[in-house]
């Protein structure tokens, strides 16, 4: 039985005159926060072809500090939608759903996508997007310049729903901490993971991870204490974290529901040399 699981969905509008600044945002060397209440109307942004559609960006490769991958999400009202989605050859892409029907076209396939439904794009390939119904639809989209390795060959395109895919408890957890993975991780043709993370309350990270991959991680349900860089961060659904190279994290569900987010990372690729 398909399991409806909650995700936050952002709805714009704009705080009123009267009510004090809040004071959760925070940009420093090591991390990014954008809280939930920052996707508001005024910062979103449209894109060329693309009709009746608003996206907040969450991220964009910053020299410095994130550099692998772009973030958005996008709001597509009835009857909206694009028929030139992507202007960027190298480009591959990852959608995931969050609201509403959409239907997508790859390679004049069609797909009817719903609420979790898990969609990898590889460079190169013709996709058009379209709201069909008479409500919001709402999907993250995460864009990443394929790393072309030679003797291996592209990935393909595949089209999933969360529901399909089983959660893979993480060792020594009890059971409190579980990750979906879309994809093998021994298939190299893969040089992105897009997964979801998920923490029963009172699961934990035991230990301050420091590495190498950059992550961007978006609150889908669920509350926590991230600890970013030794700042401990209360996070909530709709939040939005993004993490450079090394950057040291844990974190702490809390609450009576589950805490799950989203997560992306670069992988399988040597360190380029510059």
């Amino acid at each position: 039985m398909n399991k409806l699981y909650n995700y936050y969905v952002p709805k714009g509008g704009l705080p009123q005159q009267n009510q004090k600044v809040k004071d959760r945002a925070i940009f420093k060397n090591a991390y990014l926060f954008i809280p939930r209440e920052v996707l508001c109307d005024i910062v979103t942004s449209q894109l060329p072809f693309w009709n009746k559609t608003r996206m907040w960006v969450l991220s964009r490769p910053m020299s410095g500090f994130s550099e692998t991958f772009s973030h958005y999400i996008v709001e597509v009202k009835s009857g909206g939608g694009s028929d030139h989605t992507e202007n960027d050859p190298t480009a591959e892409s990852i959608l995931f759903v969050v609201e509403g029907t959409l239907e997508l076209n790859i390679s004049n396939k069609s797909y009817k996508l719903s609420k979790g439904s898990y969609v990898f794009l590889p460079p190169s390939i013709k996709w058009t997007i379209f709201n069909l119904d008479t409500e919001n639809a709402c999907f993250h989209w995460i864009r990443k310049k394929y790393s072309f390795v030679e003797g291996i060959n592209e990935p393909n395109e595949f089209v999933k729903n969360e529901n399909d895919v089983q959660s893979v408890n993480m060792p020594e957890s009890n059971c409190m901490w579980s990750t979906k993975r879309f994809v093998d991780t021994e298939d190299m043709r893969h040089d992105m993971h897009v997964n979801i993370v998920s923490f029963k309350p009172g699961g934990i990270i035991p230990f301050l991870e420091t590495h190498v991959m950059e992550h961007g991680l978006y609150v889908l349900q669920g509350e926590g204490i991230y600890n970013l860089n030794q700042d401990k961060i209360h996070v909530k659904p709709g939040d939005y974290m993004l993490l450079r190279a090394f950057c040291p994290q844990s974190c702490e569900a809390i609450g009576k529901v589950p805490f799950r987010y989203l997560l992306y990372k670069d992988v399988n690729r040597h360190m380029a040399l510059k």
